[in-house]
C-alpha cells in the first residue's frame, strides 16, 4: 500500500513536476506541470485524485470499483480517485505517470521518455 508521502515523491520525480496549495479548497495540495493540474492529494486522505481519460476512467471503475472511484467534482472529465490501501505501488506509479502524460506538454514528456530510452506508450 503507498503512503500518502510515496505518492507525493511519485509526483514531483517527474519533470516539471510541482506543488501548489490551493487555499480556496481548504489548503488541498495540488500537482502540476507548467500549471496543469495532474493530481491531487489531501493530508491523510485515503485517495489521491488523478487526471484520466474518460475511456481509462469507465475501465479501471469497471475493473475494479472498490479501488477505482469516479472523483467528485472532476469525474465528469475523467478524474479518478484510487483507494491506497487497495493498490499497488507499481500499479499506482504507472497511473501517476499516464496523468502527468496527460497534462504535460509533448516536448517535456518526449524528453522525458529520450531520458529513459523509453518508447512512449500507445
Amino acid at each position: 500500500m503507498p503512503t500518502e508521502h510515496e505518492v507525493r515523491a511519485m509526483m514531483l520525480a517527474l519533470p516539471e513536476a510541482h506543488e501548489v496549495v490551493v487555499a480556496n479548497w481548504g489548503d488541498q495540495p495540488t500537482f502540476r506541470v507548467r500549471n496543469k493540474m495532474f493530481g491531487l492529494v489531501g493530508y491523510g486522505a485515503p485517495t489521491v485524485c488523478l487526471k484520466a481519460t474518460l475511456e481509462t476512467q469507465t475501465a479501471l471503475v469497471q475493473e475494479d470499483p472498490e479501488v477505482f472511484l469516479v472523483a467528485p467534482f472532476f469525474g465528469r472529465y475523467g478524474w479518478i480517485d484510487v483507494v491506497l490501501e487497495a493498490v499497488t505501488t507499481t500499479e499506482l506509479a504507472e497511473l501517476v505517470e499516464e496523468a502527468w502524460r496527460l497534462s504535460a506538454p509533448k516536448r517535456v514528456v518526449a524528453a522525458y521518455d529520450g531520458e529513459r530510452g523509453a518508447t512512449p506508450p500507445s
